[in-house]
């Protein structure tokens, strides 16, 4: 998935459409030369509606198109005719997708409206006008002949905000180059960009992995967090966004890090301070690149690792270059996310 294929964050105009106005007319033929009112209504006008696609896996379809118009309710007519609905515009997303009201302080999404979860399912984001009433509405006792109708209600016309927050079972954290693409790319048939310099990965890639016969998982390799990232720094909230769709995550130090526990914290403090609700996911540590170490380097990293990590978080030593320790790591994993159900 290439960076110009994959787009996560839209803000469109919408303009959904005015309701039709209401009929002010009097029915009349050769036998009724002056009968009563007999307006018929105004129609809706077309909402904008936004619908789950699980074919779709990208914002992409939705980039340039700045402006959705929906279509105007039509016009109330005789015989208390009510007029036609403005057609609905429809817009296409991924599962995982959020429409949010557009800040124009901040310039960014503003209050949540609602999220994408399942195929098919749709939600108005911008709902058309009603139609007025026509004249035969109106009429009573009191007041025979009404000769007005309502106009009808207008739409409405505001920028909106969809972002994509992508769905996998494993999100893989850490900062640039500690070895996630490289795992993504050797327990799985996905094929990330990988080279030796910081947010080589710049969108989120997906990986099916294979796991002991028929079993399978998807994990996430998405882009490098960095310290600020909560403030938006480096890719900031364009990765954060993913993470809160995956059940497990999987925390990546290399083993050539100064030190393995201030990074973890440091890691785990940049997902509270995004969003609390992520320290509640599920989390396995894996230290990589192991295969730079030797036989006592190794004895060493293991003993300071368990010192400086929480132990009631799993903890698995791995090289994807050498692929050790990666079985270890799936049978983890797995059994992790059965935990969460």
């Amino acid at each position: 998935m290439s960076d110009s294929n994959f787009v996560d964050y839209v803000k469109i105009m919408c303009r959904s459409g005015a309701g039709g106005p209401g009929s002010m007319h009097f029915h009349r033929d050769k036998s009724t030369p002056k009968g009563g009112p007999d307006g018929g209504d105004g129609a809706r006008g077309g909402h904008i509606i936004v619908r789950g696609n699980k074919q779709l896996w990208t914002l992409l379809h939705l980039k340039y198109r700045k402006h959705v118009i929906a279509e105007e309710g039509g016009k109330g007519l005789g015989a208390r005719k009510t007029g036609a609905d403005g057609k609905d515009e429809i817009l296409e997303v991924p599962i995982g997708t959020i429409a949010k009201e557009f800040d124009p302080e901040t310039n960014v999404g503003g209050k949540v409206l609602f999220e994408i979860s399942e195929d098919g399912q749709e939600f108005i984001l911008a709902r058309g006008g009603r139609g007025g009433k026509g004249n035969h509405f109106f009429k009573s006792a009191t007041m025979q002949t009404p000769r007005f109708a309502q106009p009808g209600e207008p739409g409405t016309e505001e920028w909106k905000i969809l972002e994509l927050k992508i769905l996998a079972d494993v999100g893989l954290v850490g900062f640039p180059n500690a070895g996630k693409s490289t795992l993504l790319s050797v327990i799985s048939a996905a094929k990330p960009e990988i080279a030796d310099y910081p947010f080589t990965t710049i969108v989120p890639n997906l990986g099916v992995v294979g796991y002991r016969g028929d079993k399978s998982f998807v994990m996430a390799d998405i882009p490098g967090i960095i310290e600020g990232a909560h403030l938006g720094k480096g890719l900031g909230h364009r990765f954060l966004r993913h993470i809160e769709r995956n059940s497990i995550l999987l925390f990546m130090i290399p083993c050539d890090t100064k030190d393995v526990g201030i990074e973890y914290k440091i890691l785990l403090n940049e997902l509270k301070q995004y969003n609390e609700e992520l320290l509640n996911k599920g989390r396995v540590i894996a230290i990589t690149k192991c295969d730079m170490l030797g036989e006592e380097l190794m004895k060493e990293m293991k003993k300071e690792a368990k010192k400086k990590l929480p132990k009631s978080i799993p903890l698995v030593f791995i090289s994807s270059v050498a692929t050790t320790g990666l079985d270890e790591l799936k049978d983890i994993l797995w059994e992790e996310m059965n935990k969460k159900g």
